[in-house]
């Protein structure tokens, strides 16, 4: 008697992700490094100078942390609420924040008491910022002003009351001290030239601004409120060039990567999003724990530092250039494997004699039923809720088994109400897949002859009928419309070969 042979399960080719450059580039970190900080981490910032420390503003204490420690190297608690914005000057040597009691502090990063304490808000403070001269700071709080201040004398230099919201972020520039940009819950965003008493360019992004970023060369300015990120071209007057709308919940920062090729954006549906920024689209995606309300980029983008709103910030360092040829080159070696395969590809000689060793056969479930010819058994176990959602190649295998052995009409009939919804149910959801559909077609049309004098008699299996055969005409609408689409093709194909003249004599 021959042995039984199992079902064959055609093997369909998977869609994986295509992987290019990027994919390669922003997937070389180490596993994250998480730290518990003390409340919601809202700013974090690197220093501009080496080894790159940066600062992380969390509840009432600014941490500053080393490249690669796990334990802050530095912690500023001389804060009597929540702090806000730690920011760094461009000499690494000063660092400045504001605070929801509206005073805005100046520390020196070497030691522990603020250098300096500013006060002429009436409330918290959001926003604080270095001017490129390195001798005044920007700061914009919730009583709707901005301001500009004079460290040696620690005074107030300008005041600007034009937001009717609260001012939530601002950015200067780094090439020309005088001029700064505050973004406002009031959905705008205003240039200002402390030259001059009032903005001297307004745009309006439309959502409350949550972010702003400006690219290295100052021409193009990045703001992100509500789900879009918008850039607009500042030499134009602020004209609007590109609007995104990749999140799903509100963007709360952004950064830019070293070589200002890459746009990161980060939101609260726990994703940072990598853009190309020269056509902007998304080449990248990462996914965290919780909701992301800060994010920051080492120089060379050594590290990812992201915080968020359950306390955990999270640090990925790049993999060094020795770590990821070890993993791409790694062979799973062990003695224990060696044994097990020992002797394996020995080539035996022409006078040995072969002792074989009689191999085990081991059948899934369904085809140890169709080897006792249980056929209704066999169909059910292949339409378990977990194969035909998962594996629906098994059921239609199955099936394809019956219908060649002739037997598909006995597994189909005599089933009840529910069986038959059921089966119904995963036609409606296969049946116009083109791998799936020569072995479904035939299998759907013999369940109407098996079963079409109930039809009528149960709603359930009425309505997955109507269903079927709604699905039906449109996926007929559809052929019609591409065979139309292939003529027409076929049509301009046609036309555009040049014409061969043939010789009639």
């Amino acid at each position: 008697m021959a042995s039984f042979k199992p079902t064959k399960i055609q093997v369909y080719p998977k869609l994986g992700e295509k992987v290019t450059q990027d994919t390669l580039y922003w997937k070389n970190y180490k596993a994250p490094v998480q730290i518990k900080e003390f409340g919601a981490i809202t700013s974090i910032d690197f220093s501009p100078v080496a080894p790159h420390n940066f600062a992380v503003t969390a509840f009432t204490r600014i941490h500053i942390y080393g490249p690669f420690s796990q334990e802050p190297v530095k912690t500023l608690t001389r804060f009597k609420d929540t702090a806000y914005c730690g920011r760094f000057r461009s000499d690494g040597q000063l660092l400045v924040a504001g605070c929801e009691d509206s005073v805005v502090r100046l520390f020196d990063v070497s030691g522990k008491a603020a250098l300096r304490m500013f006060r002429g808000h009436t409330k918290a403070v959001h926003v604080t910022d270095f001017t490129s001269d390195r001798y005044q700071i920007l700061t914009g709080s919730d009583d709707y002003t901005c301001r500009l201040w004079d460290i040696p004398n620690a005074t107030e230099l300008n005041s600007y009351r034009e937001h009717t919201d609260y001012v939530r972020c601002g950015v200067t520039s780094k090439l020309n001290r005088d001029l700064f940009i505050t973004g406002s819950y009031d959905h705008t965003l205003k240039l200002f030239d402390a030259r001059a008493d009032k903005s001297v360019m307004t745009m309006d992004h439309g959502q409350p601004v949550e972010s702003l970023l400006l690219y290295p060369s100052e021409g193009l300015l990045v703001s992100a409120g509500g789900r879009h990120v918008k850039v607009w071209d500042l030499l134009k007057g602020g004209q609007p060039l590109v609007s995104m709308k990749n999140h799903h919940k509100t963007v709360t920062c952004l950064c830019l990567s070293s070589n200002g090729q890459r746009l990161l954006s980060a939101s609260l549906d726990r994703h940072v999003k990598v853009y190309n920024t020269t056509n902007y689209k998304v080449v990248h995606n990462f996914d965290y724990a919780a909701s992301i309300l800060s994010l920051a980029l080492a120089p060379n983008d050594e590290s990812i530092v992201a915080g968020m709103t359950n306390s955990i910030l999270s640090i990925k360092h790049r993999k060094s250039p020795e770590e990821s040829a070890e993993v791409s080159g790694q062979q799973r070696r062990t003695p224990s494997y060696r044994v097990f395969v020992k002797g394996k590809n020995y080539a035996p000689k022409q006078d040995d004699y072969l002792v074989s060793k009689p191999v085990k056969q081991h059948l899934a479930k369904y085809d140890k039923q169709l080897r006792t010819f249980n056929v209704s058994n066999s169909l059910d176990t292949a339409l378990a809720t977990w194969t035909r959602l998962r594996k629906p190649e098994i059921t239609v295998a199955v099936i394809k088994e019956l219908d060649r052995r002739g037997t598909l009409k006995n597994a189909l009939a005599g089933r009840d109400e529910q069986w038959l919804a059921r089966l119904l149910n995963f036609l409606i959801g296969n049946l116009v897949d083109p791998r799936f559909a020569a072995v479904l077609a035939p299998a759907a049309e013999m369940i109407l002859d098996v079963y079409r004098r109930v039809v009528g008699q149960s709603p359930l299996v009425d309505r997955q009928l109507l269903r079927l055969q709604e699905l039906l005409e449109r996926e007929i609408d559809y052929q019609q419309d591409l065979l139309e689409v292939l003529g027409m093709l076929d049509t301009l194909f046609a036309s555009s070969l040049p014409r061969l003249e043939v010789d009639l004599s």
